[in-house]
């Protein structure tokens, strides 16, 4: 038996109601179990019961054993005086309160559906990633998708707090967050960190200074970088280090600098190489303004006009310095989708919850439904027990799903799940 079941069986009611006696044997009636608690404190509270003659309205602790109590000290805790019901699955010991009288206790341990108990028990213990993969078929679509649009404000919620944090370091410059946050996005997690730093080392206010000098903006990016030490002495390569001894005395990087070894090439594919990311991140920089206000009203087909960049010449045919190819691919659509859902969609959100304006949600959502859905290990497991994964929106929302709740087994507090546990 484990303690969230026994919340769930108590938050639903779901376990036989006839003749309900405490331990002590008095009558007990429940009008209102109560509000689950997600705090510190009784497991529910406001609820309201009548135990014999009286009614009480007040807070319900639940444990397996009634020596949980002892064993959690709530007999030395104030917040638990107002509890006016025990609710166990087995009783191994009596309770009492601090003036000395009998805490009211529940047992549940005969009046639980064993159906519903290894229905349960079944999902949670199972082999697969997904625990309810093969009874997912039979779980009422609409009740899938309630789920899924819980699970995908709930990504947007915690992406929307990862722009505050940023927001917050940045002394509420919106300008300077979404520069950052796209520094970010640009690494594409492999290199996520170093572009972040690169971010902090150069603020938005210093690359705007020398946007209409393009060659500046790569020096100040490769040189802080740290990717200029050793480069070679070709005419592009000796330009942007001239520049950027200018430059790094001027605005003192020397500090700031990163070093080469920061920077993840390993196992990625050369199109994805950080240096190929940093010229196509100097060439947006360089041709395009106001990245927080393009960002956040622009529709769909607009922002992958607008983050449809092509990098500098060199840049087109060098994966490195020093080492020239035919040819180097731009940004290309898969990329901007997802500079999309991870930078224009949490700034939507975030500023849209700040100044509570719905209309910029609607908008992050809007995107999201028209982008196509992200490809990966968990979208292909989910496609492959027949869920529907076409739209971001769709691939966003079962990411969640997937790290929230199924990875930790969250059956219990997931629709799907509960409904499979509840079907007879």
């Amino acid at each position: 038996m484990t303690e969230a079941f026994l919340h769930y069986i108590w938050q639903f009611q779901y376990f036989d109601k006839r003749n309900l006696r405490t331990t002590q044997g008095e009558e007990l009636q429940i009008f209102q179990p109560g509000i689950k608690n997600v705090h510190a404190g009784p497991d529910f509270s406001d609820a309201r019961i009548k135990v014999g003659d009286l009614e009480w309205r007040g807070s319900v602790e639940l444990h397996i054993n009634t020596s949980g109590w002892a064993e959690h000290h709530h007999e030395a805790d104030a917040a638990y005086e107002r509890v006016i019901l025990h609710v166990v699955w087995n009783e191994d010991k009596i309770i009492t309160r601090s003036d000395g009288s009998i805490m009211p206790t529940l047992v549940l341990k005969d009046r639980i559906d064993t159906g519903l108990w290894e229905r349960y028990r079944k999902l949670i213990t199972g082999a697969e990633s997904i625990p309810c993969a093969r009874g997912l078929h039979t779980v009422n679509p609409v009740v899938r998708l309630s789920m899924l649009d819980r699970t995908l404000l709930l990504r947007l919620e915690s992406k929307a707090a990862g722009v505050w944090a940023l927001l917050e370091a940045n002394k509420g410059d919106w300008n300077e967050a979404a520069y950052q946050l796209m520094a970010r996005n640009f690494g594409f997690k492999v290199n996520a960190e170093p572009f972040q730093q690169l971010a902090t080392a150069l603020p938005y206010t210093l690359i705007l200074k020398h946007a209409d000098r393009p060659v500046q903006v790569e020096a100040l990016l490769f040189g802080t970088a740290g990717f200029l030490e050793d480069a070679p002495d070709d005419p592009y390569s000796k330009t942007l280090k001239q520049e950027f001894t200018m430059l790094r005395g001027k605005y003192t990087l020397e500090q700031k600098r990163l070093h080469k070894t920061q920077w993840r090439f390993l196992r990625l594919r050369p199109s994805n190489f950080p240096t190929i990311r940093l010229a196509q991140w100097a060439a947006l920089l360089s041709t395009k303004r106001n990245l927080f206000a393009r960002l956040t009203t622009g529709e769909y087909q607009e922002l992958v006009e607008w983050l449809s960049i092509h990098q500098s010449d060199y840049w087109r045919h060098h994966y490195q310095f020093g080492r020239e190819v035919k040819s180097v691919p731009v940004l290309g659509k898969s990329s901007i989708h997802a500079l999309l859902i991870n930078t224009a969609v949490p700034l939507l959100v975030a500023y849209g919850r700040q100044q509570d304006e719905q209309r910029f949600v609607d908008r992050a959502i809007r995107l999201l439904e028209n982008m196509p859905a992200e490809q990966n290990t968990i979208t292909r497991l989910y496609a492959a027990i027949g869920l529907d994964v076409k739209t971001a929106f769709d691939s966003q929302a079962l990411l969640e799903l997937y790290s929230s709740f199924c990875q930790k087994r969250r059956c219990l507090e997931c629709a799907i799940g509960a409904n499979l546990i509840r079907s007879a």
